[in-house]
């Protein structure tokens, strides 16, 4: 066997326990080439994204004003799902993503699991963001057919991802600058326009007093504050992203942690500031699910040139998404293959260091479901049935990362107990994230789209299990021809 060719070893079967990597030679491994200042940004990216911008029309429709505290409990549920990611990725700074731990704690069927419909997550999300993005340009030219502009961007990030790991970190810096700068400023502007009593052309004051206006907080009742929670999640995917550059971080014991405890201001500044200021501005109810109640803001009071510049600063924003779940989905496919868990042509690296096989396959996929835009025109649409099923798949996610940090402080109490970046009431809190994660699952019985996405993902992990025996099936004959010494290619 050729071990250059291997990123790590593990022992599977009977075998497995806890810590099985062992690092080896560093020709065929990833690069640790982002530094501290991409890490941050990366993550504050991770953290206004296309649910953000996008979603929060619909959620603020559906919700009122109540959509505040949705994200808030989301936020408050998800720092500590991010804090027992980030003591189990720094208790073996060996594994790559949160796909190693799952396997190390859980089995390998829980890496298998896990690191595929990680990967199929993101492909989704890449499909919702680039539909998106595609809707975006109809502000700008409105006859333009959606699929353009969809397939543009989506060839351009992939060709931009094929050189290196770097060129992936600094286009996510200045996305996500791009995006905090824009955030920062309307802001400013709302808080401005507040201050001043500003009336809109179409007779709308800015005040305070949207946020308490009669039936503003539960417009629906309390069924319509539990149907936020469906979107809501969804509009914090890529808040995990730091887990999966673990294996290309230069020192992850002060990058990650930081990028981590900050977790709970973004989310105030960005979600909390954002809604309270949209909603200042002008009413819940005259904001609407389908369009970009950021872009709906500038059009509304009268400064349609604003207005533009905000699109621009929205569609970015998707392209960020869309760029986060190109290098996701490579970095995945990519560790899959080192545990055998893929195809070994999913290994081969460029000179870059790029997964090149990884990405360009994914790329392939994203290609074949953005094409729903012939069947499913409508942009929102095809959104809304997307995001649905990635928040079932991001639950899953968090569901088997929390299942790790259980096993992981049973059976190596001495790894917790030395630390650097121990989980805050770790076993209490885990328990208590996963009956959220539960009633997050729930939640999604009760909306026609999501119901239908609900009712679809068994037939993904029903295909998992299939695909996973066989495999492991594989494996036993490979055990039993090198045991009884005969040789036979499987």
């Amino acid at each position: 066997m050729q071990r250059n060719k291997l990123h790590v070893t593990r022992i599977r079967g009977d075998l497995l326990g806890g810590h099985t990597y062992t690092p080896i030679e560093q020709e065929d491994k990833l690069e640790r080439s982002l530094t501290n200042r991409h890490i941050q940004l990366i993550a504050i990216g991770g953290a206004i994204g296309t649910g953000l911008f996008l979603g929060s029309g619909k959620n603020l429709a559906i919700s009122g004003t109540s959509i505040i505290l949705t994200y808030m409990i989301i936020g408050f549920f998800l720092f500590f799902i991010m804090r027992a990611m980030g003591e189990l990725l720094l208790s073996n700074t060996n594994y790559k993503s949160f796909a190693d731990f799952a396997t190390d704690y859980l089995g390998p069927w829980a890496g298998y699991f896990l690191g595929w419909s990680y990967w199929f997550n993101w492909i989704t999300s890449i499909i919702a963001d680039v539909v998106v993005i595609g809707g975006y340009f109809q502000f700008w030219f409105p006859h333009l057919p959606v699929w353009i502009p969809a397939f543009s961007s989506l060839i351009l990030l992939g060709f931009l991802n094929l050189f290196t790991v770097k060129i992936f970190g600094e286009l996510e810096f200045w996305f996500a600058l791009i995006k905090v700068i824009a955030i920062a400023l309307f802001l400013i502007i709302g808080i401005y326009l507040v201050s001043t009593a500003f009336v809109s052309p179409n007779g709308v004051t800015a005040s305070l007093s949207h946020l308490t206006e009669r039936e503003s907080f539960l417009p629906h009742g309390i069924g319509g504050f539990v149907a936020g929670f469906q979107i809501a999640v969804f509009a914090f995917a890529g808040i995990e992203l730091v887990g999966t550059t673990a294996a290309e971080t230069k020192d992850p014991e002060k990058t990650l942690p930081k990028a981590i405890n900050t977790i709970p201001l973004r989310i105030l500044l960005f979600y909390v500031g954002s809604l309270i200021c949209i909603v200042t501005i002008m009413s819940w109810s005259k904001i609407s699910p389908s369009q970009s109640p950021f872009v709906e803001v500038f059009t509304l009071i009268g400064l349609p040139a604003a207005a533009s510049i905000v699109n621009f600063v929205v569609a970015t924003s998707a392209m960020s998404s869309a760029n986060s779940g190109i290098f996701s989905t490579s970095r995945m496919l990519y560790g899959l293959a080192v545990e055998k868990d893929a195809s070994p042509k999913f290994k081969k690296l460029s000179k870059g260091k790029v997964p090149v096989n990884s990405l360009l396959f994914s790329l392939g996929i994203v290609v074949l479901g953005t094409s729903l835009l012939f069947v499913i025109p409508n942009v929102m649409t095809v959104f809304t049935i997307l995001a649905a099923f990635t928040s079932i798949l991001m639950v899953f996610t968090f569901g088997m990362i929390l299942s790790s940090y259980l096993v992981y402080r049973r059976k190596r109490p001495d790894l917790h107990q030395n630390s650097i970046y121990k989980m805050p009431f770790g076993i209490a809190m885990s328990w208590i994230c996963l009956a959220f994660l539960s009633f997050v699952v729930i939640v999604c019985a009760f909306d026609e789209d999501t119901l239908v996405a609900l009712l679809c993902s068994p037939i993904w992990f029903i295909g998992l299990l299939i695909t996973y025996k066989r495999r492991v099936r594989k494996d036993e004959e490979r055990a039993w021809i090198l045991k009884h010494g005969k040789r036979i290619d499987l």
